[in-house]
């Protein structure tokens, strides 16, 4: 007794592309949105240019971090404890900080006095150097 398994019907040739099109089409709207999630560090801007000049003296408290991390409010050293105090009693009647860094400080220092310019509404600026354009990074 033998069985014949063969069949009198041809194999099927033609595929159906819709179901292959329905999953390029959910993939290609998957990295479209998760590619708008990714952040993008590095974008080119071009700054506006002003002709404004800087405050003057009277206008703002100056703050210095030097690279041991020593503070100096107005040029008088102050602890990192009372750098609060000492820039509140100096900002009377001043509407911003300008803050005078040591390159080789700290960012966490900076931020600190980044903090206490934001909690006393005082302006924050950072002063620097202007770079010689032959000199590269």
């Amino acid at each position: 007794m033998s069985t014949n398994f063969s069949s009198s019907r041809k194999p099927l040739i033609n595929y159906s592309l819709a179901g292959l099109a329905d999953i390029v089409l959910l993939l290609l709207v998957f990295f479209l949105l998760t590619s708008s999630f990714i952040p993008q560090f590095g974008v080119e801007v071009t700054l506006p240019q002003t002709q404004t000049a800087a405050p003057t003296r009277d206008q703002h408290v100056t703050v210095i971090i030097t690279a041991d991390g020593t503070f100096y409010v107005e040029q008088r050293q102050v602890i990192r404890t009372g750098l609060m105090e000492a820039i509140q009693s100096a900002s009377l009647n001043k509407t911003s900080l300008v803050l005078r860094a040591d390159e080789e400080s700290k960012i966490k220092h900076m931020a600190a006095v980044g903090s206490i310019a934001k909690a006393l509404n005082l302006r924050f600026m950072m002063a620097t150097d202007r770079m010689d354009p032959n000199q590269g990074f």
